[in-house]
């Protein structure tokens, strides 16, 4: 269970479980060998089996089994070593065959757990299960006057299904979840995380009761694509509850959808129970086995997870736990601080320039930090010259902008610019002393006992050194000459 506290809503306790429909990476359908790149005009990557014609039969894609052995091991949950696949029926247009070929009593993942921070706070939610099956195909409405089209391109492409205990008490611990759980699979190479091209969709079931009630009755908010718009939505949709229930109405089960134009829920529909769907095996595919000594293979490659790297981080580095969480965030970020820490040994340093400058500098571009133009070598170089006092900290930062710039290598800026900082005690004591004559009357008041006349003289200082002298020497040499 969640390790939270449950946070009352108006005296209601929010109860919230996930169900995430990750895209796998897989360059072919999971029953098929159509393609499944986005974008494509459409009808143009769905097949004969895809199409459900007569006489087509599908054939499970081990690639897309892989990844699913990759999450469950990801999670801690067990690897069924045998699972099977299931029709769930139902009508809808842009589902060819009448159902969906998906695992209903026996999936491939069972159990597991998600942790992440929250604050200062770890919390931990529960997972009943991670299925393998395939995706609809799409209805269009925007181009159509009066109808709507059918894109059967996604007809078929794998999703693992991704399911949690309904251990959620916020709108704000759903949301990290959220991003906990598209951290891990984009991290293991299972998904791509797009959630603008559908390739990571949420949906949030939904209900309030009063402490120690039984459940209330669940809306779920379908096809959550961003993580603005599921706080928004899940914020939402309690407050709406509450108000129904307080009126006197009984909340219906049902699925809705979330308008960010408005920042209102609406309903689609009423919600299914597993019977509507009659599931049943599907005779066309035998039960899915999965030697041990594949899990152990696939085991035997998998990267350092962030949840360990973060600790690793912690202990190696000595890095608080916030830093070490957050360059976790991405294989590609956690590779750069790495690289600057250890060219520089610096790992504190570089941790607060990548968490600071650098991703200020490219939240402002909209760029992400595989792109980032300054590398970690020049970083760990930058990181030296800050470390050695050749240069201080707001030199440092105009050295950054020209290396951002494509201007470097680091030295040569330093030179070029002129921003060597002066640690020279001679040269110092001479700017300190003309500083201390000109302001007679600092002094007397620092004497006198006014700390803030000391920060006066210090600013004097760095002025007339135009801002080259090391402060803290300056601080030094200061304090000694005031006795």
């Amino acid at each position: 269970m969640s390790s939270s506290t449950s946070l009352l809503v108006r005296g209601y306790e929010v109860v919230i479980g996930f169900e995430t429909h990750a895209q796998l990476s897989t360059r072919s359908k999971i029953f098929s060998r159509a393609a499944t790149a986005f974008g494509a005009e459409p009808n143009t990557q769905a097949c004969a089996v895809d199409l459900a014609l007569p006489g087509t039969l599908p054939v499970m894609n081990r690639a897309a089994v892989e990844r699913a052995i990759r999450f469950g091991l990801a999670v801690g949950s067990h690897i069924a070593e045998q699972s099977v696949f299931a029709r769930k029926n139902y009508f809808y247009p842009d589902l060819p065959k009448g159902y969906q070929i998906s695992q209903f009593e026996i999936p491939v993942v069972q159990g597991g757990e998600v942790s992440f921070f929250l604050g200062d706070e770890k919390k931990t939610v529960r997972l009943v299960r991670a299925h393998l099956e395939e995706d609809a195909g799409k209805s269009l409405h925007e181009d159509f006057v009066g109808q709507s089209g059918i894109d059967l391109n996604r007809a078929g492409t794998p999703l693992l299904e991704i399911v949690t205990e309904p251990d959620i008490r916020s709108s704000a611990e759903a949301v990290a979840y959220a991003r906990e759980l598209h951290k891990i699979v984009t991290w293991i190479g299972i998904c791509d995380g797009n959630m603008q091209e559908g390739s990571f969709r949420c949906d949030a079931n939904v209900s309030v009761r009063k402490p120690g009630a039984p459940l209330g009755t669940r809306r779920e908010i379908k096809n959550l694509n961003s993580f603005k718009f599921m706080q928004q939505a899940i914020d939402y949709e309690v407050r709406w509850q509450i108000e129904q229930i307080e009126d006197g109405h009984a909340i219906q089960q049902a699925t809705v959808l979330f308008d960010p134009d408005t920042g209102e829920t609406r309903a689609m529909r009423t919600k299914e129970d597993a019977a509507d769907y009659r599931y049943f095996p599907d005779p066309d595919l035998p039960p899915l086995v999965i030697a041990r000594s594949w899990v152990d293979e696939v085991k035997a490659a998998m990267p350092e997870l962030p949840r360990a790297m973060a600790e690793r981080f912690v202990q190696q580095y000595g890095l608080p736990e916030y830093d070490a969480t957050t360059l976790t965030q991405s294989p590609a970020m956690a590779a750069y601080f790495e690289a600057a820490a250890q060219a520089s040994g610096q790992a504190k340093m570089a941790s607060n320039w990548i968490m600071g400058e650098v991703s200020r500098r490219l939240n402002a571009e909209e760029r992400d930090i595989a792109d980032v133009p300054v590398d970690a070598a020049a970083l760990a170089a930058l990181l030296g010259r800050i470390a050695d006092s050749t240069i201080s900290n707001n030199a440092a930062r105009q050295v950054m902008d020209a290396l951002w710039k494509g201007e470097g290598p680091v030295d040569a800026v330093i030179e070029a610019k002129g921003l060597k900082q002066v640690n020279d005690t001679g040269a110092l004591e001479a700017i300190i002393d003309e500083v201390m004559a000109a302001n007679a009357e600092m002094v007397a008041q620092f004497r006198a006992g006014k700390e803030k006349a000391f920060n006066a003289l210090v600013g004097q200082a760095m002025k007339a050194s135009k801002g080259k002298a090391n402060p803290q020497q300056v601080n030094d040499l200061l304090r000694q000459k005031l006795g």
